[in-house]
C-alpha cells in the first residue's frame, strides 16, 4: 500500500470514528450541502414551472404576437376590420419559427339574466382556431362546433358562470351595442356548451368564446373581414425578436404587439422569480461552502499531529492538501447525493399529485407547477461542487503553516 492510500484510509476512518471531535461537524456540513442542493433544485423547478405555466395560459388565449390595425384603438374590442386575405396568412413564408396563425374578432356586450348582469367581451374565433391550446382548461362540456352553419354555442368561464348563476346547457341573452348610440342594441341568445377555468382573472372575468361570424354580422362586416390575427411561435424566449420580424413582413397599415408588452404587468412580475432564484442559489451555495470550510478546518486541526509526521517523513504541502481536499470532495458528494435524492423525489411527488396548492387569484395557478430540467440539475451540482472546492483551497492553506517539529512536540 503506498503512502497516498494509507493517508486516505486514515482520514476516512478518523472521519467515521464516533468519538472524533470532527464527526458532528462533518455531519452538519453534509446536511448543509444536502439542504442547500434540495432548496436550489426545488426553487429552480418551481420558479421555472410557474413561469412556463403562466406563459402557456396567457398565450393560449391570446397567441404570442397579435396583428391588428395601425390605429389608436387600445381596447380589446375590434373596431376597424382587417381583410383576412393577407400574404402572410395562413403561413409566413419568410419567417421561421411561426407555428400557427389564427383569425379572431372581439365585441363588447352585456349578459343579462333574471338575477344578474355582467359586461363581457365576446371573442369570435373561426375554423382555424387552435383549440388544443385551451383544452386543458375546459372543466365541463365541449368546444363549440364551428365547422357547420352559424350556431349559438359558446364557452364561458367558471367565474362568469358562477356570478351569473349559469350552468352547462343554459341559454342567456347578450346585448351588443351598435356604433350609433340612438339605435337599439343587437340581441343574441347563446347556449353554454363548455365551461373553462384558466385562472387568469384578466380573461376569466371578461371573455366568452364563440363563432366569429356573430361579430361579423353584428358589425356588418364581410365574411373576409376580421378583427386581428393571433400568431404562435415555437420559441417563447425569442418572442420580441419574432415580433419585430413579423412587423417587417406585414403591411404598413398593420401593427404587431407581443403578449409580453400587452400583459407587461404579468411578465414583469414573472421576472422577479429569476432574481429570487439567483438569490436562493447564491445563499445556499454560500451556506454549504462555509459549513464545508469549517468542517475541513476542524478536520485539519484535529489531524495536526498526523500532518506533522507526514511532513517529517517527506510529504510536501501540495500532496497533503490534496488528500484533505479529496476527503472534502467525498463529503460534498455525499451531501449532493442526499440533496438530489430528496429534492427530485419531492418534485416527482408534486408533479404527479399536486399536493402543494396555490391561490389562483395571486399566482394564476391552483397548483404549484414544477419543471424537472436535468440540464439545470446537472449544472447546479457541478456549480456547487466547483465553488465549494475553490473556496476550500483557503482553509487547506493552513497545512502549509504547520511545522513538523511543533506539531509532533505539542500534540
Amino acid at each position: 500500500m503506498n503512502l497516498q492510500h494509507f493517508i486516505a484510509r486514515r482520514l476516512i476512518n478518523a472521519k467515521e470514528h464516533k468519538s472524533s471531535i470532527s464527526a458532528p461537524i462533518i455531519k452538519i456540513a453534509i446536511a448543509a450541502v444536502a439542504i442547500g442542493m434540495l432548496m436550489m433544485i426545488v426553487s429552480v423547478a418551481a420558479g421555472m414551472g410557474l413561469q412556463q405555466k403562466i406563459r402557456e395560459k396567457v398565450s393560449a388565449f391570446n397567441g404570442h404576437v397579435s396583428i391588428t390595425n395601425f390605429d389608436d384603438n387600445q381596447s380589446e374590442v375590434s373596431v376597424n376590420p382587417i381583410n383576412i386575405n393577407q400574404p402572410f396568412y395562413p403561413k409566413f413564408k419568410n419567417i421561421q419559427g411561426v407555428s400557427h396563425i389564427q383569425a379572431v374578432a372581439s365585441k363588447a356586450g352585456i349578459i343579462r339574466t333574471e338575477n344578474a348582469f355582467e359586461g363581457i367581451v365576446f371573442k369570435g374565433v373561426g375554423k382555424d382556431f387552435q383549440w388544443k391550446n385551451i383544452d386543458e382548461y375546459i372543466i365541463q362540456g365541449k368546444i363549440p362546433n364551428l365547422s357547420e352553419d352559424l350556431n349559438s354555442e359558446v364557452l364561458i368561464s367558471q367565474h362568469l358562470a358562477n356570478r351569473l348563476q349559469l350552468k352547462l346547457g343554459d341559454k342567456f341573452n347578450t346585448f351588443f351595442m351598435k356604433d350609433q348610440n340612438n339605435q337599439r342594441p343587437n340581441l343574441r341568445v347563446f347556449t353554454i356548451v363548455g365551461i373553462f377555468n384558466s385562472g387568469l382573472k384578466e380573461f376569466d372575468g371578461t371573455y366568452i368564446v364563440g363563432d366569429i361570424r356573430h361579430v361579423q354580422r353584428i358589425n356588418k362586416w364581410k365574411p373576409n373581414q376580421i378583427g386581428a390575427f393571433e400568431v404562435f411561435i415555437d420559441d417563447f424566449s425569442n418572442i420580441e425578436g419574432k415580433s419585430k420580424e413579423i412587423y417587417g413582413e406585414i403591411g404598413s397599415t398593420l401593427d404587431t404587439q407581443s403578449i409580453t408588452s400587452k400583459y407587461a404587468f404579468i411578465f414583469e412580475w414573472l421576472k422577479l422569480f429569476d432574481f429570487n432564484i439567483i438569490l436562493i442559489i447564491g445563499i445556499m451555495i454560500l451556506v454549504a461552502t462555509i459549513n464545508m470550510a469549517v468542517a475541513l478546518l476542524v478536520l485539519i486541526l484535529e489531524r495536526t499531529r498526523m500532518i506533522g509526521i507526514l511532513k517529517a517523513l517527506g510529504g510536501n504541502n501540495a500532496f497533503i492538501r490534496k488528500i484533505f481536499l479529496y476527503n472534502a470532495f467525498y463529503l460534498i458528494v455525499r451531501g449532493l447525493f442526499w440533496g438530489n435524492l430528496i429534492g427530485i423525489g419531492l418534485l416527482l411527488i408534486q408533479q404527479y399529485t399536486g399536493v402543494v396548492t396555490l391561490n389562483p387569484e395571486n399566482y394564476y395557478v391552483d397548483q404549484a407547477p414544477v419543471v424537472i430540467n436535468w440540464w439545470y440539475i446537472a449544472a447546479l451540482n457541478i456549480g456547487t461542487m466547483f465553488f465549494c472546492l475553490i473556496i476550500l483551497l483557503i482553509p487547506s492553506y493552513i497545512i502549509t503553516k504547520i511545522s513538523p517539529v511543533q506539531a509532533i512536540r505539542f500534540s
